[in-house]
């Protein structure tokens, strides 16, 4: 996919903005389309499904957040969220949905013209890597194109970014990713992200594994990172 050929949907009440962005994105080279809130955003995507979406978080009618939300139900399409608050609740909520970068207003429009082209570069040079449709094992059932986890065939509810970390693991099941290589795999190369972050992704995993008797998925192996466990679950036994 070349950038030059990329279509950017912006996504933002205000007009103001909307035009500022398309006029910078415009001048970069990439083609633009623009919608007034997530419902608009959503119908537009349908119709014509952009290479990247730039989305406000405070919209009517439907917020970025839930956007983002059915964005991510249907796929892996990027996200750039823009917000007006420099809070890091949004910027954490934001990332665990699967947003690929995070600006807070008021922004340079040149910075934003760089963040997604920077995206777009990523995106072109580290495609996706195949994964089979399904994955069992023990008693972990992945289903990569619906976006399901499964603990002996109870569905697991996972965020977007703890669906793709057990993906990655369970992609290689003997080998030991670093964080490094794990936010590589979800994220891309050059993805601002803490190892810290990693951990705390982790930690929602295992508990709410554990809540349906799945102590053993992940496996942490000190000093290097991690790799995904056994899956026999509590009584060492995956028909248990």
């Amino acid at each position: 996919m070349a950038i030059m050929q990329s279509t950017v949907l912006v996504v933002d009440d205000d007009p103001h903005i909307r035009d500022l962005l398309t006029f910078a994105l415009q001048k970069a080279g990439l083609a633009t389309r623009e919608a007034a809130d997530g419902e608009a955003a959503l119908a537009d995507i349908a119709l014509c499904r952009p290479n990247l979406v730039v989305l406000d978080i405070n919209m009517p009618r439907m917020d970025g957040i839930e956007a983002c939300r059915r964005i991510r139900a249907q796929g892996d399409l990027p996200v750039l969220f823009l917000s007006s608050r420099d809070d890091e609740i949004d910027r954490i909520l934001g990332m665990e949905l699967g947003a690929d970068d995070y600006v807070t207003k008021p922004f340079s429009p040149r910075e934003v013209v760089a963040r997604v082209a920077a995206i777009l570069r990523r995106i072109a040079r580290n495609p996706p890597p195949p994964t089979p449709g399904q994955f069992a094992f023990g008693g972990l059932g992945l289903d990569a194109d619906g976006w399901r986890a499964t603990w002996r065939n109870v569905e697991v509810p996972l965020t977007v970014t703890e669906f793709s970390i057990v993906r990655t693991l369970a992609d290689a099941p003997r080998r030991v990713f670093t964080r490094d290589a794990i936010i590589d795999r979800v994220h891309g190369p050059g993805f601002a992200m803490t190892d810290r972050t990693i951990d705390s992704h982790v930690r929602n995993l295992r508990a709410k594994f554990a809540l349906v008797g799945a102590a053993d998925v992940i496996e942490t192996r000190p000093g290097i990172g991690y790799q995904l466990g056994p899956c026999l679950g509590a009584s060492g036994s995956p028909e248990a």
